[in-house]
């Protein structure tokens, strides 16, 4: 039997970075040597010496596009014990938010990251609120420590893809 923590076997879910749509990943509030490639792209997220880090204050705005539908089943992220992010809110489908307007909606879901969690442990979201994600934003709220940097060494996401068309596969059939 596999484990509770067993991250890419857990009931056929996997990694889903190659469904990422990089061309449009936003992060704001990320320190200019420390951006969120460093957190999310395969390579970057498990080199030590590479992580996000915030700019101006702990928070960070994460905006995650995907290059088609994806049913997200539970999220890895890892920081240092004190610049580690503490509260994180995520949102599915809700783009062109910023600083000033992430309150004004409810989240899909709320983490509170424990110890363990910052280590490496899965996170699972409530399954039902992210079936049909075109899009993920991921909102680091604070960190462990409280202080005005926090610190993302890696982002990975765990679920399934959706069986849709994608649009730009299809071919314009003439009429002869």
């Amino acid at each position: 039997m596999a484990s509770a923590t067993s991250s890419t076997s857990q009931r056929g879910q996997v990694d889903l970075v190659d469904f990422v749509e990089w061309s449009s990943v936003e992060c704001l509030n990320q320190s200019g040597g420390h951006s969120i490639a460093n957190a999310l792209k395969q390579g970057y997220r498990d080199d030590d010496g590479l992580h996000l880090a915030s700019d101006s204050d702990e928070q960070l705005l994460i905006y995650i596009p995907f290059t088609q539908m994806i049913k997200l089943h539970s999220i890895v992220i890892t920081g240092p014990d004190e610049e580690g992010p503490k509260t994180v809110k995520l949102f599915s489908n809700k783009e062109h938010m910023g600083f000033s307007n992430v309150n004004d909606y409810p989240p899909s879901d709320t983490v509170v990251l424990s110890d363990e969690e910052l280590k490496g442990k899965p996170v699972i979201l409530k399954y039902v609120k992210f079936q049909n994600v075109r899009s993920l934003t991921i909102f680091v709220e604070d960190n462990q420590g409280g202080g005005d940097v926090s610190i993302v060494h890696k982002i990975a996401l765990f679920g399934t893809t959706v069986d849709t068309t994608n649009m730009k596969d299809l071919k314009k059939i003439e009429e002869h």
